[in-house]
């Protein structure tokens, strides 16, 4: 444990002591970067108020789980992160047999009150006082009273829509008037229903519906084996399989006490930031083509494809598939042949990539139409908890592999880029900088990769064993937080993709800007329905 750390720890331990009457501090979970603290319902709010001035303390997590064969209540999960900090506080607050109520924090975090909406409709738990309770993941039609995510849900009779509409905000005023979008798109990406409220072109207000594409994947993972959990989570959301799977890996391992080998932390920086890269230079591209620019985003998919098969030739999956598995990665056996191929492709993608961005930059149509365009102030990212590279371009500095470091980003330097204006443009030129670190990364991963084994046997973790893996995705944080039940069961597993907290955020980004405007801006944050909607 490194001195700065223990001080860090130390400090909170001593501050969250002023609160002995109502917390019960865990000392039988001596990770290095949790603390854990039980605390009734009744004292949560106080609690929480205080890490929030005393700390600048988030919930960035909150898990329901259905713990009433064990307790007779449920039990709720809060992970507080802290800024400045490799710290998270983990709070878990019991309810009592019967108790089916808690107390709302969505007045003070926005991002809770989704956290608590979502609750709401999947475990039939109600927030109090909560300022927002309309339905969020489940649509209008779900039977009232289904709850899925009881470990004794009934398997739902069959229904139908009885039309009952959503009850989208209403803008008025004098020539105010509301333009629907979706959620069937002209294209082949997934449906979302964005409303419109709209003065002449001018956007006055935007409401989005999401869960269009519920899937019921938390449930999935209670009926899984450890490894066929795996193959769910890098299935997640398509685009970011290797991210996903490694932060369901990582709290698998930590589960059961295993860190992978130091040759599969290296390669788990190689594969995270080839899953980074293809889509960086997608996105850049694509920006480019909603701009009218098209040539560029031609270039940016001939490099994609690039990426693509060097993926397929390295792990036999074009989207890395398969190759992050719980205690390290499987078919780590490269030959050197293998691994120069990687350097030559990585580098000579770096070098046309530089030449097509250039060829853009120096468009007049791309420039005029980026910058100024969608801008997500500073201050509506932090207040909304943005992650990811959306908050890095509204000037917030953060990033999971610099401050809560993981696999081997410890031992290797890289810049963070942020931008401060959080327009089209810095958020484009956030992918930009990030193609260039990975890049850089990949090289010196490549060019110091440990000999030894890839892999560590993972045994079965005991009954109750949970804890969460966190990665820094390419649109962001991504968490996985697991619970084990008996016989090496898998009894919880709640997963937060960044578009969770970021789809609110391009609902205030696209404010007075027009219309004709919303498919770049939406592009420019480029969220994912699947991982949103589960």
């Amino acid at each position: 444990m490194s001195t700065e750390n223990t001080e860090t720890r130390s400090e909170v331990i001593a501050a969250i002591t002023e609160f002995s009457w109502a917390v019960e501090l865990r000392t039988d979970f001596v990770r290095e970067h949790e603390l854990r603290v039980t605390i009734a319902p009744g004292a949560f709010i106080a609690f929480a108020d205080f890490v929030r001035q005393r700390f600048d303390a988030r919930p960035e997590l909150i898990v329901a789980e259905d713990t009433r064969e064990d307790s007779g209540g449920f039990t709720l999960r809060y992970v507080f992160e802290l800024p400045a900090r490799d710290l998270f506080v983990i709070v878990t607050t019991p309810l009592e047999t019967g108790q089916t109520s808690f107390p709302s924090v969505g007045t003070r975090w926005y991002l809770a009150s989704l956290f608590e909406r979502e609750i709401h409709d999947l475990f039939g738990l109600t927030p109090l006082d909560h300022p927002d309770l309309r339905r969020l993941a489940l649509h209008q039609f779900w039977p009232d009273g289904y709850r899925p995510l009881l470990k004794d849900a009934k398997t739902s009779k069959p229904f139908e829509d009885a039309g009952e509409p959503y009850p989208f905000q209403q803008v008025q005023g004098e020539g105010i008037c509301q333009i629907t979008v979706g959620p069937v798109h002209a294209g082949i990406i997934e449906p979302g229903h964005f409303r419109f409220s709209v003065d002449g072109e001018t956007i006055v207000n935007l409401e989005s519906r999401l869960y269009f594409v519920h899937k019921g994947i938390e449930k999935l993972f209670e009926s899984m084996t450890v490894p066929r959990g795996v193959e769910l989570a890098e299935r997640i959301s398509g685009d970011s399989g290797v991210a996903h799977a490694l932060a369901y890996c990582m709290a698998i391992e930590r589960c059961a006490g295993v860190e992978a080998p130091k040759r599969a932390s290296y390669l788990r920086v190689v594969f995270q930031e080839l899953e980074r890269l293809y889509n960086h230079i997608a996105d850049v591209g694509a920006i480019c083509a909603d701009t009218g620019f098209s040539v560029a985003n031609v270039h940016a998919m001939r490099l994609r494809e690039d990426l693509l098969r060097l993926n397929e030739r390295l792990t036999g999956h074009r989207l890395l598939r398969g190759a992050i598995v719980p205690g390290g990665v499987a078919g780590a056996d490269f030959s050197n042949k293998q691994i120069a191929d990687a350097l030559n492709t990585v580098q000579k993608v770096r070098d046309d990539f530089e030449e097509v961005l250039a060829m853009a930059l120096e468009s007049a149509l791309v420039l005029d139409r980026l910058h100024g365009t969608g801008v997500l102030t500073n201050r509506t990212a932090r207040e909304l908890q943005v992650s990811g590279l959306a908050a890095r371009a509204s000037g917030i500095d953060a990033d999971t592999r610099r401050d809560h470091p993981y696999a081997a980003y410890n031992e290797m330097k890289f810049r963070v880029p942020v931008f401060h204006e959080g327009d089209v443009w810095c958020r484009m030129m956030v992918r930009v900088e990030e193609v260039r670190e990975s890049t850089n990364l990949i090289v010196r991963a490549l060019d110091s990769l440990p000999i030894g084994d890839a892999i560590r046997p993972v045994g079965s973790p005991s009954p109750g064993s949970n804890a969460f893996g966190l990665v820094e995705g390419w649109r962001g944080p991504i968490w996985h937080w697991v619970v084990f039940g008996r016989k090496g069961a898998l009894k919880r597993v709640k997963v937060k993709d960044p578009s969770f907290s970021n789809w609110t955020a391009l609902n205030y980004a696209i404010l007075n800007n027009i219309v004709p405007d919303f498919p770049l801006c939406n592009k420019s944050f480029n969220l994912s329905y699947a991982g949103n909607d589960l």
